[in-house]
């Protein structure tokens, strides 16, 4: 079992940047492939940013693509996720996802665990 605990969201203006960070503890956390999804009032939660179990491959939405990074340091099982030139279209819960069965995947179905989520709200 897999516990991820997000942090680092809040309320900033648009053109700021914000990041977040998942704190992974409990079994072979290191182990996992990552992601990053977000999911705004009435629309489905869609995926964000992925990263290998060895952090030697990334995935971007089209969306967050230029904008976003996303990184993992397994020494401290941490995966973050570096937001620049956020936009009011950005504002969303974002989750923290671990797969252990895939080496990367954009699919929300293939990630056995989740994060509670962290907000985040961009102002315009």
């Amino acid at each position: 079992q897999v516990q991820l605990v997000e942090s680092g969201g809040g309320l900033v203006q648009a053109g700021d940047s914000l990041r977040l960070s998942c704190l992974a503890s409990g079994r072979a956390a290191g182990s996992h492939a990552m992601g990053w999804f977000r999911q705004s009032p009435g629309k489905e939660r869609e995926f964000v940013a992925s990263i290998s179990r060895s952090g030697d491959i990334t995935w971007y939405a089209d969306a967050v693509k230029g904008r976003f990074i996303i990184s993992r340091d397994n020494a401290k099982s941490t995966v973050g996720l570096q937001m620049n030139s956020l936009e009011p279209e950005d504002t969303a819960v974002y989750y923290c996802a671990g797969s252990a069965f895939y080496s990367i995947s954009r699919s929300t179905g293939n990630y056995q665990y989740w994060g509670q989520g962290t907000q985040v709200t961009v102002s315009s």
